[in-house]
């Protein structure tokens, strides 16, 4: 949604509805999953946005469609069980199958994404994705098929009309030539004025190298002196031909070169006795294949060249790399090799829209190769990550001046269509040889570099050392094993229950997860939790606490263990999601727990980060009557003109301010504007942290409804949470607190 969009979600919906019909609609495509629920998801959006496709669920399934039908683009997931991804396209490559096969996987490691477009892959998408960004891939895979096409479609026309002119060669389209013995024309057709402008006049009596572009007099020599006849003699011997025609776009009469495809063959007085004294001359035909060859050239650029910025693609730098490598090794020189990632770049996408993202991409490449010497390349690497070869670099402190020459070109501002735009740039450095002794290798470890200066802060850059590796192999060890737990069904939801001040009475809970991990046991959310944010992940994990969530409480309501609520949480990712007021709502529905007893927590700065995009979304959620919850209130950075203006029931006061809490209640005065707000704002309020009788007096005297916290119970197992319901654990411990507080 752009920035000035304030259409509802359901107006957006008909937007896409509405959409015009895509430019593809005919195209075949075929999407490959091995679970059937991403399989239907994928397979609606690719609907929604006007194309058909076909299904096929698992490895198997999509072999046989591959062997019985032509497709135009596979949209395929690369872990699957008994037939992977990477087998289908190893079987791809194998048959050269003309399909371009887009890799949609979770799997965004640097040696999976290295290795499916090794295989072939046209390009890679992560898991999990942003649908206009799918679209977008899926659609320049489209006009590559279209392209290449018109390409054979051309071959084909061409290969045809060779045919025709070979057998009416007295009436040929194609420059027909005579030599005599001495390589001077003695006749040429009526063809030469329209492809060469040159008149027969022109050309009569003159010799042959007059004609020929001087880089091509060498290969000219023997094709123009041929003696031979017959199948041994020369033919289709492409050079270029000199031309007087109007080079249009210079405006100028200027000569010009014309790419050609001559034959010729030798003739002699008496076809018998074909020997020097015979020889008379040459015989020939020249073609114009200038349409080819320009076509030829647009596939190669757009082979090794990135559509979008025309900077070198991965497969031209990896070959640039792979020479400065060999060069390097040999006159025992140094290089570098740069991995750079834009900072903030997704916020102008997903806030302006993918046109403004991608002038802003094309705007980044000119500033960038402002920046470079000559002998640098700098190639596109995919999305907003950009690679650079510096080549003959003798110290670190040559690397380091164009790495801080980037970040301080990078700091100014672009101007696009009035838009003042910022961003920055991580950047990672790995030298040759102490960094790696490939190209392969010394990407990688850039990358690894990277991510050293994103975790830091972003906007810097750092050399790559052998420590990073270790660090990196651990995350990567990390995530692999969330992958894992994920499938195997390694996490739990535990729920912390929520206390009335006033009954003692569970009013609600908090479900919150857990990792019980298979070997390491029980590992902390903190552990865990910032390594899922950064892979995505954290979008599985909160759709299986909400969808267990849901389930358990509306369990526990049938039971007549009261009606309690449930708060889970929400992160900005999730949120941004298309569909995901579908998802939610879907899964609520499933449960069979009513919207009622639902809260949403979600903190500040995520409530802040989008709004245009987010606050929509909470409002239509709100609409069905679920609640929303502020967590952590008081700790972002939210300006409080705005509260009012956010669909938000309940204000969520965090640990740190309750922890603030002494005997003297010296410390309290946010607590006591906290819940001044709320009340004028008529807001619920709770409180979390609460660990002693202490805290518990105070939020009791300001009025504080509810609270939770270790003074009544952790976060528990869904059973033993059962038990403090039937047991109405906490009504004495209020009353006790309420006595006090009385007296």
């Amino acid at each position: 949604m752009s920035e000035h969009d304030t259409s509802s979600p359901r107006e957006s919906y008909a937007k896409l509805v509405n959409r015009p019909k895509p430019e593809f609609q005919q195209a075949k495509i075929l999407l490959v999953d091995d679970k059937q629920e991403l399989l239907t998801s994928l397979h609606h959006l690719i609907t929604m946005y006007g194309y058909e496709a076909e299904q096929a669920l698992g490895g198997e399934a999509a072999m046989q469609a591959l062997q019985g039908n032509a497709y135009d683009v596979v949209l395929l997931d690369l872990i699957m069980p008994g037939i992977s991804g990477h087998d289908i396209l190893d079987y791809a490559a194998r048959e050269k199958l003309k399909c371009k096969i887009i890799v949609v996987s979770g799997d965004s490691s640097f040696s999976g994404v290295k290795h499916a477009l090794h295989c072939g892959a046209f390009d890679f998408v992560k898991k999990p994705y942003e649908a206009a960004e799918l679209i977008a891939t899926m659609e320049t895979a489209l006009r590559q098929v279209r392209l290449e096409q018109q390409h054979d479609e051309l071959e084909h026309q061409l290969k045809e009309s060779e045919q025709l002119h070979r057998f009416i060669v007295n009436s040929s389209p194609d420059l027909v030539y005579m030599l005599d013995r001495n390589g001077c024309f003695n006749f040429v057709n009526d063809r030469v004025v329209s492809m060469l402008g040159y008149s027969k006049d022109d050309l009569i009596g003159k010799h042959y190298s007059e004609l020929v572009d001087e880089d091509d007099l060498q290969a000219a020599h023997n094709l123009f002196n041929e003696r031979r006849t017959g199948g041994r003699a020369v033919k289709n011997v492409e050079l270029r031909l000199r031309s007087k025609l109007q080079d249009r776009r210079a405006g100028l009469m200027r000569s010009q070169s014309v790419w050609t495809e001559l034959t010729a063959m030798g003739i002699y007085a008496d076809n018998k006795e074909r020997n020097r004294d015979n020889f008379i001359g040459t015989y020939g035909t020249a073609r114009d294949i200038s349409e080819r060859k320009q076509a030829q050239e647009v596939i190669n650029f757009q082979a090794y060249h990135d559509l979008l910025t025309h900077l070198p693609n991965r497969a031209l730098l990896k070959d640039r790399l792979n020479l400065a490598i060999t060069h390097a090794r040999r006159n025992k020189r140094k290089l570098a090799a740069m991995f750079l990632d834009l900072d903030r770049f997704k916020l102008v996408n997903d806030t302006l829209g993918h046109s403004m993202g991608d002038r802003l991409l094309k705007a980044v490449a000119n500033r960038l190769q402002s920046c470079l010497r000559s002998g640098d390349t700098l190639s596109r690497f995919g999305g907003d990550e950009f690679t650079l070869l510096l080549p003959e670099v003798r110290t670190r402190d040559d690397v380091v001046v164009i790495a801080e020459k980037i970040l301080n070109r990078l700091s100014e501002p672009f101007v696009i269509d009035g838009h003042e735009l910022f961003v920055g740039a991580s950047i990672g450095i790995a030298m040759y040889p102490e960094a790696g002794d490939s190209g392969e290798a010394l990407i990688q470890n850039a990358d690894i570099a990277m991510y050293h200066v994103k975790g830091r802060g972003k906007n810097g850059y750092q050399f790559f050392s052998e420590e990073m590796n270790h660090q990196f192999s651990t995350r990567l060890s990390m995530e692999r094993e969330l992958r894992n737990g994920l499938i195997q069904g390694e996490f739990e939801v535990h729920y912390q229950p929520q206390v009335s001040l006033q009954s003692g009475a569970i009013t609600g809970v908090e479900a919150l997860v857990r990792w019980r991990h298979g070997v390491r046991g029980m590992i902390e959310p903190r552990e865990f939790l910032p390594l899922a944010e950064e892979t995505g992940l954290i979008m599985q994990i909160d759709e299986f606490v909400q969808r267990q969530a849901f389930h358990d409480v509306a369990a526990w309501q049938r039971a007549g263990l009261g009606e309690i609520s449930v708060s889970v949480n929400l992160t900005a990712l999730q949120m941004e999601q298309e569909g995901f007021v579908e998802r939610f709502v879907s899964s609520l529905q499933a449960s069979g727990l009513p919207p009622e007893c639902v809260k949403l927590e979600i903190t500040e700065n995520t409530l802040m980060q989008d709004m245009e995009v987010i606050v929509p979304k909470l409002k239509a959620i709100r609409e069905l009557g679920v609640r929303i919850a502020v967590d952590d209130f008081g700790t972002g950075y939210s300006s409080l003109s705005y509260l009012h203006q956010f669909p938000i029931n309940t204000l969520k006061i965090d640990r740190s301010f309750v922890g603030d809490i002494r005997a003297e209640q010296g410390d309290a005065s946010i607590i006591d504007a906290i819940v001044a707000m709320a009340r004028g704002l008529h807001l619920d309020l709770i409180a979390e942290g609460v660990e002693n009788r202490t805290q518990l007096k105070y939020l009791q005297q300001q009025g504080c409804e509810e609270v939770q916290g270790f003074i009544f119970s952790p976060a528990v197992p869904a059973t033993d949470l059962v038990a403090l319901l039937k047991d109405n654990a906490f009504a004495q411990v209020i009353q006790e607190q309420t006595a006090a507080v009385t007296a």
